[in-house]
């Protein structure tokens, strides 16, 4: 099983999981959700989630995603990043984690 993760809120993610498929606004806004490695899952959370709460970090098994996925490079990191092309399935989603104000899975 290969793994990705997404970091979103737990608001968020009910809404997604009582409609069966979650949206980011980053598909609307630039054609795909972003996702991360693990190892990248610190930076992530420094860069664009310093100060917020009741974040969950959305554990992924690709191969049981129904949008396409691919990693792409991202300048700004000079890192390859996996994005989701279309909606995520709920039923990709193989646990959700909570995320301490230290920025780590409970």
């Amino acid at each position: 099983m290969a793994t990705i993760y997404h970091i979103t809120t737990q608001a968020e993610w009910d809404a997604a999981s009582a409609k069966g498929a979650y949206e980011a606004a980053s598909l609307k806004e630039e054609g795909f959700i972003h996702c991360s490695q693990e190892s990248q899952i610190p930076g992530v959370l420094q860069r664009y989630f310093n100060g917020k709460e009741n974040l969950v970090k959305l554990v992924i098994d690709t191969e049981k995603l129904t949008s396409r996925f691919i990693y792409e490079w991202s300048p700004s990191t000079a890192d390859t990043f996996p994005h989701i092309y279309g909606p995520l399935n709920t039923n990709a989603v193989t646990a959700v984690e909570k995320i301490t104000t230290a920025g780590t899975a409970l």
